[in-house]
């Protein structure tokens, strides 16, 4: 161990240590530790020193065990839904994360072909692009890339997105409440720009979002297409058993909004 460490205990020395390799990504999710025996040649300890800092990571969360088996890094990606419609500002504080972003561009454009058609407006319309990083308790894990109507919410380029949610500003204050929405979820590898941004190692796998959001009429008011850290995230969804085969091809199953 360094000299300048000698005064923590020795366990606390281990403990951060295999936690900097946790969190650097240089031991995996649910990839298994060395053996107590190897972690006390790796760490120059005694195997009492070893089992203090592994109780304390599996305490922590960071770390489980196996009887028999071994000692495995936990999975810290996040249960996102796939079922309902949340604001990512939204469901990370129903699981207990802080979110703040960092506004890359906040401007109206005018809606080019593509905008046109996603929005239902009309050609060179006035469109709201907010291009923001969410960071979940300081972490940077999403880009988001949101296009509204001006005409439906105007003037809300004077929020603070850096620290407002943009669907608690459309429901509260342009009682524009986004109810139900569609969308395509893929995995990607990241762009140069975005593994930059997300602070990500490449190559690297991102979880691409494209999805319209609609009002209770129908009436759309977000296009968004979105980035989130694939080591950060997983979804899940609960699924039921079609009544025959050709109702996959007929029904579609929009996402509502979660009361």
């Amino acid at each position: 161990m360094p000299r300048e460490q000698s005064a923590k205990p020795l366990y606390q020395m281990v403990v951060e240590s295999i936690l900097s390799q946790v969190t650097s990504g240089e031991l995996q999710a649910n990839e298994r530790l060395p053996s107590e025996s190897e972690l006390c040649g790796i760490y120059s300890v005694g195997r009492n020193t070893i089992r203090r800092a592994i109780s304390d990571l599996v305490n922590d969360g960071v770390l489980r065990t196996v009887p028999g088996v071994g000692t495995f890094v936990v999975d810290q990606r996040l249960d996102k839904t796939a079922d309902y419609l949340f604001g990512f500002t939204q469901e990370m504080k129903l699981l207990g994360r802080k979110v703040t972003s960092h506004v890359l561009e906040a401007k109206i454009i005018p809606a080019d072909t593509f905008l046109s058609r996603r929005l239902q407006v009309q050609l060179g319309a006035e469109t709201v692009f907010l291009n923001r990083v969410r960071l979940m308790d300081g972490e940077p894990t999403a880009i988001e890339r949101s296009y509204l109507p001006h005409v439906l919410c105007p003037g809300i380029l004077k929020f603070d997105f850096s620290k407002e949610s943009l669907y608690e500003i459309l429901s509260t204050v342009y009682d524009k409440r986004p109810d139900h929405a569609e969308q395509v979820i893929e995995a990607s590898l990241a762009t140069p720009e975005v593994s930059q941004l997300l602070e990500l190692t490449p190559p690297a796998v991102v979880i691409v979002f494209r999805r319209e959001t609609r009002m209770a009429s129908g009436q759309v008011i977000e296009y968004v297409d979105s980035e989130l850290r694939g080591d950060r995230f997983r979804f899940y969804t609960n699924l039921r058993l079609l009544s025959s085969p050709e109702e996959l091809a007929f029904r579609r199953l929009p996402l509502q909004l979660a009361t």
